[in-house]
């Protein structure tokens, strides 16, 4: 199996080589432009939108907001958001939350509009990127058609239409990254491949788990030592990153550690594995959830990923969140998904490509038309449960606008300048002109305060425990400036 593996890399390569630039998008070009044109304008739109009818948050938004702001200014990148929520002070570092520096590349969008829109525009436009690739890596393995409905069903796949729906992420720059490394080494341009490898080092402190991945699919084709040391590379990344980069920025590597039912720490984990193998081999699939989110990572390419070895570039990243005692790691929705999509859409087209040379239909193009045409299918199917079909409903861009009104003169009375406790759903609005820190009801001493009390609110219970916060501030000597449908400010000179 290596050795059929080899001679087809090699085959592509010789081509890739061969062809030269004409390989590339040549006339093919406008083609794949409009659809990337078209996901980014989608993807850009959702954010926008929510954000323009407050249905952002200011967990994750302005964190990445303030940090970006930061950077634009040539300053460090300081999340007062952050800092007041872990009680590290208002001059805690973005780095020292999550390890990732590749948030300074986004300045320039800043340099053009100061605010979150750039961020949603800036990941709208990443995401998009990613689909030449992936549209060069089918073609050269499958065909031009099926390349064609392949990029479409990755620019449409919800694990992308989740991310687009919630804020702005350091997820936003892995798709495009692990579509270069994928589609680069399968070209035999390695030092595009290995450079793009090692920037993802620098997208987050747990990236390194991916680059492992790599290196151990490298390992499995034959290419061993370049997959040895891609896993060593890997491992140091994470190593060094939480180990000694973030504690030494003021940061605490236990704030993410969602493993105490393994043990206290990773060394403790990994003992508390190889004591119950059989339990560990459960765990990915002891609830629902979890079960649901695997399958639905490997439904959109009708399960063909799972025989592609490029899977295991994936697979310490899933198990990263399914062995987790974090039910949110756990879930289809929000972002985490994003991280390994491109490479489950490739693992489809090699695993396709594998099935084909078993069954000694190699290049069989009826067949790889048929499977695309059917991935397409898919992805469509599943653009009502994730998020893009609120693209053709007219009350998605209206929200709630006696809400929407409310909050819009309740962020207006805020004056510009100042620091505000502000609810969850309201930090976006005022981040570009304040420094917002989160309305937990624990006094940070701000003189603004701008609270929903109408709703559930992260992170609050009940409206009757928001209530009783705004009346236990008002005792302490805030002054009720505004009251409408829910939402409140208070003052305190």
């Amino acid at each position: 199996m290596k050795r059929d593996t080899s001679a087809a890399r090699s085959g592509a390569t010789v081509a890739a080589t061969t062809t030269g630039r004409k390989a590339g998008l040549g006339g093919h070009r406008s083609r794949v432009g409009l659809i990337c044109l078209v996901a980014a304008a989608a993807y850009a739109m959702i954010g926008l939108v929510k954000l323009a009818t407050y249905r952002t948050s200011t967990f994750d938004l302005v964190i990445v907001d303030q940090a970006v702001r930061n950077y634009a200014a040539f300053q460090p990148p300081y999340v007062p958001v952050l800092g007041a929520w872990h009680d590290r002070g208002l001059d805690y570092l973005q780095l020292a939350d999550h390890f990732s520096p590749v948030y300074a590349l986004l300045a320039p969008f800043y340099w053009v509009h100061d605010g979150p829109e750039s961020l949603i525009v800036a990941q709208a436009l990443l995401f998009a990127a990613a689909v030449p690739f992936v549209w060069l890596y089918t073609r050269r393995v499958l065909g031009t058609a099926p390349a064609y409905l392949v990029a479409v069903a990755f620019a449409l796949s919800w694990p992308l239409a989740r991310a687009a729906s919630f804020d702005a992420h350091e997820a936003m720059f892995v798709p495009l990254l692990s579509a270069i490394v994928i589609e680069r080494y399968h070209a035999g341009r390695r030092l595009p491949a290995f450079l793009a490898l090692l920037a993802l080092l620098l997208v987050k402190e747990d990236m390194g788990l991916m680059v492992i991945g790599f290196g151990g699919y490298l390992f499995w084709i034959g290419d061993r030592l370049r997959g040895v040391c891609c896993a060593l590379a890997g491992l140091a990344g994470i190593l060094v990153a939480r180990g000694a980069l973030i504690p030494m920025l003021g940061g605490d590597p236990k704030d993410f550690w969602a493993y105490g039912h393994l043990g206290a720490d990773l060394p403790g984990a990994l003992l508390g594995m190889a004591r119950d193998p059989l339990a560990t081999l459960l765990l990915p699939f002891s609830a629902e959830a979890k079960v649901d989110t695997l399958f639905l990572l490997a439904w959109p390419t009708l399960l063909l990923c799972l025989l592609s070895p490029l899977s295991l570039v994936a697979l310490p990243q899933v198990l990263e969140r399914m062995l987790s005692d974090r039910p949110l790691w756990w879930q289809s929705d929000f972002h985490y998904n994003a991280f390994v999509v491109v490479i489950l859409f490739c693992a489809g087209v090699d695993g396709l490509a594998r099935l084909l040379r078993r069954l000694g239909r190699d290049g069989d193009r009826s067949l790889a038309l048929t499977w695309a045409v059917a991935v397409a299918a898919v992805a469509l199917t599943l653009v009502p449960r994730f998020g893009l079909d609120q693209l053709y409903h007219r009350d998605f861009y209206r929200g709630d606008p006696v809400k929407t009104a409310a909050a819009a003169e309740a962020v207006a009375r805020i004056p510009s300048g100042v620091t505000a406790e502000a609810a969850n759903s309201l930090g976006p609005a005022l981040t570009r002109r304040t420094t917002v820190l989160l309305w937990t009801g624990r006094p940070n001493g701000a003189p603004w305060v701008v609270a929903d009390t109408s709703r559930w609110e992260f992170p609050f219970g009940s409206p009757e425990e928001q209530l009783a916060q705004v009346d236990r501030l008002v005792s302490e000597g805030y002054a009720r400036v505004f009251e409408r449908d829910g939402y409140v400010v208070l003052h305190r000179g």
